[in-house]
């Protein structure tokens, strides 16, 4: 008896130390144009208020791979940023945009190999007086990686739909090649 429980003892004690650390080297957040998230810390000045855990990790909104969960879209499900899933017209700093192209800036706190980085956009029949949801969005970008690892700051160039104007909300999905995990920020923009 005394053995089974030593050995339970080591199995727990690794677990602690080994089974909770791997996705916590890997995160990144969306600077440019300011993720909901990163627009809610002091760096990006706090333009947006009461963001949970944002405030101080804009990087680890990190979650499987595919969860796009109702009314959590912004949030990913993560404990301590639900308050990125509240939704009005007017909750969230919006960063003034063109039709046409967009350039977005990643800040990878660690990097990580990466299969791909997803884009999507609401679509123009979404309510932003209503929560989230996946199928409120539609894919407009995906780059595949091909399993490298990404540099610490991430350029990409997306174009956005001509037939969008106003406040619409951006989707960013950074997924991981050899977890099964993905980081999500979303960014509200005004599109001029």
């Amino acid at each position: 008896m005394k053995k089974i429980s030593t050995l339970l003892f080591i199995g727990l004690v690794s677990l602690g130390l080994f089974g909770f650390s791997i996705p916590g080297f890997a995160h990144g957040y969306i600077t440019s144009p300011g993720s909901r998230a990163y627009l809610g810390t002091s760096a990006a000045g706090n333009l947006n208020q009461n963001v949970g855990r944002a405030q101080w990790e804009p990087q680890s909104i990190e979650a499987t791979k595919n969860t796009f969960i109702d009314g959590k879209i912004a949030s990913a499900g993560v404990s301590g940023f639900e308050p990125l899933d509240e939704q009005t017209s007017n909750r969230w700093h919006k960063n003034m945009v063109n039709p046409g192209t967009l350039n977005i800036t990643w800040n990878l706190t660690a990097q990580h190999r990466t299969s791909t980085w997803d884009y999507y956009i609401t679509k123009p029949t979404w309510n932003p007086n209503q929560p989230l949801k996946f199928s409120d969005f539609e894919l407009i970008t995906k780059i595949d990686d091909k399993a490298t690892v990404p540099p610490k700051t991430v350029n990409q160039t997306i174009t956005l739909p001509q037939d969008r104007k106003g406040y619409n909300v951006i989707l960013a999905v950074w997924n991981i090649s050899d977890t099964t995990n993905a980081f999500y920020q979303v960014i509200d923009v005004n599109i001029q």
